[in-house]
């Protein structure tokens, strides 16, 4: 009996020391999370209670910026609904043309490690210089895209002048900067069994049999994690109205974290600017905890565990 139990001793002494250095490990992740994401959120809503601009001391005023964001702030509404609808069209577009591009850079094509280059190359790219080159593409009277249109026979569109297309306009150069989600479906699709693919060949399956039954359910952890962080990336967007349209035009384009650097930065309310973050904050929890939730019911485990 001792024999027996002297094995189970020294396999659970051999957890216990992983577990250990596990803990010790996990301890600068900890440090950093409370430092540089509990803390400074704590700050934030520390400040949202208070009317300070920065240049005295804060007053504490309670609720009063947030009653005030939601009663009388002329552009929380429109800021909200503008924020989302970017995020949503973004969201979808990039998932679907970097999961598309990926596919075509995992097959072998002459000259592949050039072109998936290319493809990433806009997402290290300075904003400042991809700003610039985008408002001449979308310039009104002499840009390309409305040289190309005049070629065609068709009326000339103010790609970021009028409100019904600017949004869709910096959407579309959000889903063009896509290459780092390209880069991670990219390795997705090069860990799919290839024996799946070469059986269901076998049994007859087309292209797009074995896309939608094989590909697609393997790449569904690595859609989750794309899906999540291409959505927390477009619910903060504030670049593309800094750079191109100031928040037009009539607010069409004016995101809440462009509202919140308005307000800081411009109006130096900075009590009411970190309400507002605080909102931002809301909202991407709430958008984070929909997707977790529902993650469930969708995303493939090869491992059968529905946990």
């Amino acid at each position: 009996m001792e024999a027996i139990n002297k094995p189970q001793k020294r396999r659970s002494r051999i957890y216990s020391s992983e577990a250990r250095v596990a803990y010790i490990c996990l301890i600068p992740a900890f440090l950093g999370l409370i430092f540089l994401t509990y803390l400074p959120l704590f700050g934030v809503l520390g400040i949202s209670l208070t009317n300070w601009t920065g240049l005295k001391s804060p007053e504490f005023i309670g609720f009063d910026n947030y009653i005030k964001l939601f009663t009388t702030d002329p552009y929380i509404k429109d800021s909200i609904i503008a924020t989302i609808y970017f995020a949503v069209i973004s969201v979808i577009g990039s998932m679907i043309y970097s999961l598309f591009i990926a596919m075509l850079l995992n097959r072998k094509i002459p000259a592949r490690g050039f072109f998936r280059a290319v493809f990433y190359v806009p997402y290290v790219l300075p904003a400042a210089a991809i700003y610039v080159g985008w408002s001449w593409l979308y310039e009104g009277n002499f840009g390309f895209f409305n040289y190309l249109l005049s070629e065609l026979g068709l009326k000339k569109i103010l790609f970021i002048a009028d409100s019904s297309y600017v949004v869709p306009s910096l959407s579309l150069i959000s889903v063009w900067l896509a290459g780092n989600l390209i880069v991670i479906f990219l390795a997705g699709l090069q860990n799919v069994p290839i024996v799946y693919h070469e059986a269901a060949e076998m049994d007859g399956a087309n292209g797009w049999q074995r896309f939608r039954h094989i590909t697609l359910p393997c790449m569904t952890p690595i859609i989750f994690y794309n899906l999540l962080m291409s959505l927390i990336a477009n619910l903060q967007v504030v670049t593309p109205a800094l750079s191109l349209t100031n928040g037009g035009p009539s607010n069409s384009s004016r995101f809440m974290t462009y509202l919140m650097y308005d307000q800081a930065f411009v109006n130096y309310k900075i009590g009411y600017a970190c309400a507002t973050t605080f909102i931002i904050f809301v909202i991407l929890a709430a958008f984070t905890a929909v997707l977790f939730k529902t993650s469930g019911k969708w995303i493939y485990n090869e491992g059968g565990d529905d946990k």
